[in-house]
């Protein structure tokens, strides 16, 4: 056990009261921002300036998300929360000097959420859609609240899956009347499905028995369990659920992928200089490799964008 002697303790009180305007001793709080958090954890980043103050000062943008949609965002066996988006989000922050905290949420609340300021933003594998962007119901053209802005990161489809001894029996969407399909309540494949059951009723063909569920696993699982006849998802979420679900034997991708949207980070419309940073910071990961690299981690690069765009949805 080490002993300071009284001596030696009155001669580093005296060097530390001469040396205090430099902060050469004690706790050097200048140092550190709130919290404890030192200063250059945000000064250091490339795009710290680009941020709106307050979300600088807080050093965190709330991230709202669904995250039960492998390999976009979902829990991995010891609980983390991972995915493409995760990694993207990461990325971002790193030059933003921020942390994108995800933070779970069912995906037909999020815009909710974002517009009672419970997230700042959402990274959910949305779609951005001019319905969006102007806040209109699709099903029924109608507004039903503020739109959204987007910061467009990501390019994918919509697909069909089923088991593999029933995939044969239809060839693409023209063919699901009478069938019954399994997807995630509120995403872009509910919507589709809702436009071709009401193009079988014109033809005089049996509706589509569409089943609508909180989550894309719960939809999986209905199709996994001989439930719903066919499942319909986002192509990556598709792709994966085919390439794991029984080690690869349960399931199986039925025709093309179809109505490529691209996916965006939506941002409240008064936060244009957040979405501004943030469309700068995917600029920037573009640019030195790391996004790239994420997506061929994530077996994703068929997805990939060259640029930041906002809005470019249709």
């Amino acid at each position: 056990m080490r002993i300071t002697s009284p001596r030696r303790t009155t001669i580093l009180f005296l060097v530390c009261a001469a040396l205090a305007a430099t902060s050469a001793c004690g706790n050097q709080r200048d140092d550190r921002g709130e919290g404890g958090k030192p200063k250059s954890a945000a000064s250091d980043a490339p795009l710290s300036d680009r941020l709106p103050a307050d979300v600088r000062s807080a050093g965190v943008i709330r991230v709202g998300s669904d995250i039960a949609y492998p390999p976009v965002e979902f829990k991995d066996a010891s609980g983390r929360t991972v995915g493409l988006d995760v990694d993207i989000a990461q990325a971002l922050g790193r030059q933003l000097g921020v942390e994108l905290r995800f933070e779970n949420g069912t995906f037909d609340t999020l815009v909710t959420g974002l517009r009672a300021d419970r997230y700042d933003i959402i990274m959910s594998a949305m779609n951005d859609t001019k319905d969006r962007q102007n806040g209109v119901d699709p099903a029924t053209g109608k507004k039903v609240g503020e739109g959204l802005d987007f910061v467009d990161y990501f390019n994918a489809g919509v697909s069909l899956y089923g088991r593999r001894q029933h995939a044969g029996t239809v060839k693409g969407w023209k063919d699901l009347c009478g069938k019954t399909v399994a997807v995630q309540r509120g995403a872009v494949a509910h919507n589709l499905l809702k436009t071709e059951s009401a193009g079988c009723t014109r033809s005089g063909r049996p509706a589509i028995d569409i089943e609508a569920f909180d989550t894309d696993a719960e939809a999986q699982m209905r199709v996994r369990s001989n439930g719903a006849d066919f499942g319909s998802s986002d192509f990556p979420a598709a792709a994966y659920a085919v390439k794991t679900s029984g080690g690869g034997k349960d399931l199986a991708l039925i025709g093309e992928q179809t109505g490529a949207l691209p996916y965006g980070i939506a941002v409240a419309k008064k936060d244009t200089r957040l979405r501004d940073a943030l469309a700068a910071a995917l600029d920037a990961i573009i640019a030195d490799g790391q996004y790239g690299r994420i997506l061929a981690k994530w077996g994703s690069q068929d997805g990939a964008v060259t640029r930041a765009v906002v809005n470019g949805g249709a």
